[in-house]
């Protein structure tokens, strides 16, 4: 279109070395008009989508099978056979299971029951006294590797709430017994059981106290459910002060069955609880073959569990006090079976 002087309109012809040329006009007319669909993600050869789509047809082109996931299924699941391994960015992170046991006794105790340690650590300019000459000189003689390291680096290893002393031992994961092989062992020995079954105890203070007190009194294991309850931890291993090292600890999938099965085999459960039936100085059971079951401090004993006891029993207290401590009641009821045996 010109304009009413029959001049060209500014800005329609463009200049350029090649001459004049004319405008754009309806070159972008598509681009007005609107797009296109945009296509699948598998059509686009940029796509991881279409990459795997090519792939694909390369892999059936050359006599392969179709994989699950490709072209036919918008490639949302990629084939992968029973043994290949894993993409390196997807590869399962390996976890450290090992347990630090902390504590001059304690690592002791672990170095003289052979616990294989794979490395002592001990504090830069730690004072010595004869547990620390006797935790080095065993270390020593095992070929156990021997870390110094600053006190702010051995409280990151030992966790900052743990009072390690000085030194820390990093053993592996503990590997408990099965409560059935326990009893067999006791009384392959001719000993008369006395073991401590835990109900839903989750602090592992409690565990580590039970322990120190079944290894004092004569009991000979400590039985700890698989779930709802709480394992061998590093901080039961420094309350228990050793005696993890050893007084075994087996661990039962199922309470209720494992009680089941130890009264098959003779052995009386007592079930303690505050409002048991029957008071600890009038028990009669003592000399016979016993599992001690003690339930947590707050909930006590399960329903099941207690309908499952031979007999509950209570520990006489103040009525000002509401309740015992789980490691102090299991405590207690020890040091009195063990009187009550010592005195036959």
């Amino acid at each position: 279109m010109k304009n009413p002087g029959n001049k060209p309109r500014a800005g329609a012809v463009r200049k350029t070395r090649k001459g004049p040329q004319v405008g754009s006009g309806g070159q972008g007319r598509q681009a007005l008009e609107g797009r296109k669909p945009t296509p699948k993600a598998e059509d686009r050869p940029y796509h991881p989508a279409g990459k795997r789509k090519a792939a694909a047809e390369r892999y059936e082109a050359a006599g392969g099978k179709k994989k699950v996931g490709s072209a036919a299924d918008g490639g949302s699941r990629q084939a992968r056979s029973p043994g290949a391994a894993r993409s390196p960015g997807r590869a399962p992170k390996s976890s450290d299971e090992s347990e630090m046991v902390t504590g001059r006794n304690s690592v002791l105790e672990a170095l003289r029951a052979k616990i294989p340690a794979t490395t002592l650590y001990m504090a830069a300019r730690i004072e010595f006294d004869d547990r620390v000459k006797e935790i080095l000189q065993l270390a020593t003689s095992r070929g156990i590797p021997i870390l110094e390291v600053m006190r702010p680096e051995l409280d990151r290893l030992a966790g900052f709430d743990s009072v390690h002393q000085g030194v820390a031992l990093k053993v592996p994961p503990y590997e408990y017994a099965h409560p059935m092989e326990l009893l067999d062992k006791v009384i392959s020995r001719g000993q008369v059981p006395l073991l401590v079954a835990l109900d839903g105890i989750t602090d592992p203070r409690n565990l580590g106290a039970i322990i120190r007190s079944v290894a004092a009194f004569g009991g000979h294991g400590v039985i700890v459910p698989q779930r709802r309850s709480v394992g061998l931890t590093a901080s039961a291993w420094k309350t228990s002060a050793g005696a993890a090292a050893r007084t075994p600890v087996a661990m039962a999938a199922n309470l209720n069955q494992t009680i089941k099965d130890y009264k098959q085999r003779g052995v009386f459960v007592l079930g303690l609880d505050g409002g048991g039936d029957v008071s600890l100085p009038q028990l009669q059971l003592a000399k016979e073959p016993v599992l001690i079951v003690v339930g947590s401090e707050g909930k006590g004993l399960s329903r099941l569990v207690t309908e499952n006891c031979d007999a509950v029993v209570s520990i006489p207290i103040n009525a000002g006090t509401e309740s015992l401590n789980a490691g102090i009641a299991a405590s207690v009821t020890l040091y009195q079976i063990a009187t009550l045996r010592a005195a036959k």
